[in-house]
């Protein structure tokens, strides 16, 4: 009996011995899945946190252009596919979980050729095309595989854990059911009763503080992963508060450089008329010499309007072959009365080849721009010298010039000068060393963009107390200088036999009547005695809605000419409602629009832009009456 109650003893001590040390593995590895999982879900979550701040950082790097914020966002990418890898190192035991990995590799990989794109046009200064391509980007279907995968995936490992939580719960059961029935042939054995029992309880604590922890555990990956999802809403709310404070502070900045430039050139024309009516008569020359000076400031004033109605419109560059040592020496009136008396201009040409190809226009306003930063430099006091020359580059010596030779124009000043870290962020979208109201930060940017377009480099030599000299090195060109002629003013929207035939038209007859439709007072006087002046009779009209009855009242008319944007009733609107009972009546239409005229807005006649000369308005009149059409006896004889 005691042999047998050894024997049956002993075997139960086996059994409880197996029993328990099956229970302890099966914990063991309950636990280490368990662990397992939550890496999967804590590392999920962490490549999600990570991803959203590299597309914030290229964010912020769109903005304001910093290359600090541009690398951020590069480092932070690629830590992003270093958690990917170990992504998938860990779920190589998971074939379901590995195709969702590889999903998101390939997800990753797309977008980051979107984002790339967007970094690239950043970096090359396109920051117009990189902040569209930005918010497209934040449209792209593979931001939403990814964020879509990412849940997926975590998702899955959830449903791992519950099911692995579920098996440790079923093995715990089995453990218990064994240990209960070995206890109750411990009962028989008092010693290996005890013994049991003792066991079986320490079985079931431990198992118990295990299931704990793991809930606790799992209590502190929800905790965490709500923190992650609250901190990223934050962040996206934060980013979009700053991105609408840059833009108003942008907006801001830019209207007061507009209006700082348009006041120079009502400064040239204000000071032009001013001194010819003081030497109208004694000074017919000088009269007509500052005439002309505050011509050529109202015709620049009238550019500047047309490049802010386009400035969005991106509009390409214009080239053309510039002499540049002429150029600077046409613009020396104007940067005189510009800059001011207190401001003393000296030009220089030390070549005597300086031909260049570029848009006139631009490249006069870029020597304008550094000008007018100079004589801020010099606190409106001082020296201002612009040089013209030429230098013999070779492959990137200065900046990503080719090789061969260049025309350099150095403007100088001997102003306050800047700090080494300041001279390199001038270049920089918005950067400004100037108060608010005084600058908008987009000058020396945009005569970097210039510069480049035209495959040349600006170098900028400054000391503290020294002064500063910028010099634009541009290619030289062995083209000839075309002559002068005067500007196409007149927009028409027919063939070129029409404008060929209003260019050979003669002078106009007299007597030829004329309805000019125009709401503003002083441009309705202004055209009728231009047109006076022609030698044509010309019929005020300052109401469109009146332009019937005076047409009814004067049979003999031949043009009309009408202004677009109008209080009551459009240009466009009107000429609509009156072309079929009055077919025989030439049509001429005139806008301050700067962009390109829309020929089926304007039902196909001709147009005129504004301000316009006397020269212009006589050619546009003669284009517009060019057309051949029916006369009103014509009409009646039909009828």
């Amino acid at each position: 009996m005691l042999v047998a109650m050894g024997l049956l003893g002993a075997a139960v001590l086996v059994a409880l011995i197996v029993t328990l040390g099956n229970a302890n593995r099966q914990r063991d590895r309950a636990l280490e899945l368990q662990a397992h999982s939550y890496d999967v879900m804590i590392l999920a979550r962490t490549l999600s946190g990570t991803i959203a701040q590299s597309e914030a950082s290229l964010g912020r790097y769109v903005i304001s252009g910093d290359k600090q914020l541009g690398q951020l966002y590069f480092d932070e990418w690629l830590l992003a596919g270093t958690q990917i890898d170990r992504l998938d190192r860990i779920t190589n035991d998971n074939p379901e979980q590995q195709s969702r990995v590889d999903r998101l590799r390939a997800a990753y990989d797309s977008r980051g050729q979107e984002l790339s794109m967007t970094a690239l046009n950043t970096s090359y200064g396109k920051n117009g095309q990189a902040l569209a391509r930005y918010y497209q980007s934040r449209k792209s279907p593979t931001l939403a595989e990814i964020n879509t995968t990412l849940d997926t995936l975590i998702a899955g490992e959830r449903g791992l854990l519950d099911d692995r939580t579920a098996a440790a719960m079923g093995s715990v059961e089995r453990s218990s059911w064994v240990a209960g029935v070995l206890a109750v042939f411990g009962v028989l054995i008092v010693l290996g009763a005890i013994m049991l029992g003792w066991l079986t309880i320490r079985a079931v604590g431990e198992r118990a503080t295990a299931l704990a922890d793991a809930e606790l555990e799992r209590e502190r990956a929800d905790e965490l992963t709500a923190a992650v999802a609250v901190a990223t809403a934050e962040l996206r709310m934060q980013e979009a508060k700053l991105r609408q404070v840059q833009k108003m502070e942008a907006v801001g900045q830019l209207t007061g450089g507009i209006a700082h430039d348009f006041n120079n050139m009502l400064a040239v024309v204000l000071g032009g008329l001013e001194l010819a009516r003081r030497n109208l008569a004694s000074d017919p020359a000088t009269t007509r010499r500052h005439i002309d000076s505050a011509t050529e400031g109202a015709n620049r004033a009238a550019a500047l309007t047309r490049r802010l109605l386009a400035f969005s419109r991106e509009d390409a560059l214009k080239p053309e072959t510039i002499d540049a040592a002429a150029l600077v020496a046409e613009m020396s009136d104007l940067l005189d009365r510009t800059l001011g008396d207190a401001i003393t201009l000296v030009t220089r040409s030390e070549a005597t080849d300086c031909c260049i190809r570029g848009d006139r226009v631009q490249l006069e306003n870029a020597v304008l721009n550094l000008a007018v930063n100079a004589r801020d430099a010099m606190n409106g006091r001082g020296t201002l010298t612009i040089v013209t020359g030429s230098a013999l580059l070779d492959a990137q010596q200065i900046g990503e010039c080719a090789a061969g030779e260049h025309v350099t124009i150095t403007v100088a000043d001997d102003g306050c000068g800047m700090t080494p870290d300041v001279a390199d962020r001038v270049f920089e979208p918005f950067f400004t060393t100037k108060a608010v109201g005084k600058g908008t930060g987009l000058g020396l940017s945009q005569i970097f963009a210039l510069v480049q377009q035209l495959h040349g480099a600006v170098a900028i030599a400054s000391e503290p107390g020294e002064g500063t000299a910028v010099t634009l090195y541009l290619p030289r060109t062995a083209d000839v200088v075309a002559l002068p002629g005067s500007p196409a003013e007149i927009v028409p929207p027919g063939i070129a036999t029409a404008a060929a035939k209003a260019m050979a038209a003669p002078a106009p007859p007299t007597q030829r009547e004329i309805l000019v439709v125009e709401d503003d007072p002083r441009v309705l006087a202004a055209t009728i005695d231009a047109l006076e002046e022609l030698g044509y009779h010309a019929i005020p009209c300052d109401d469109p809605l009146a332009a019937p009855a005076l047409l009814a009242a004067n049979g003999a008319i031949d043009l009309i000419i009408s202004d677009v944007l109008m209080p009551r009733q459009t240009g466009p609107e009107m000429i609509a409602a009156l072309s079929p009972l009055y077919p025989h009546i030439a049509v001429l239409f005139v806008t301050g629009f700067a962009g390109e005229v829309n020929v089926a807005q304007f039902g196909g006649h001709d147009v005129l832009r504004k301000p316009f000369t006397l020269t212009g308005l006589e050619r546009a009149v003669a284009t517009a009456m060019a057309f051949d059409r029916p006369s009103a006896s014509d009409l009646i004889a039909a009828e």
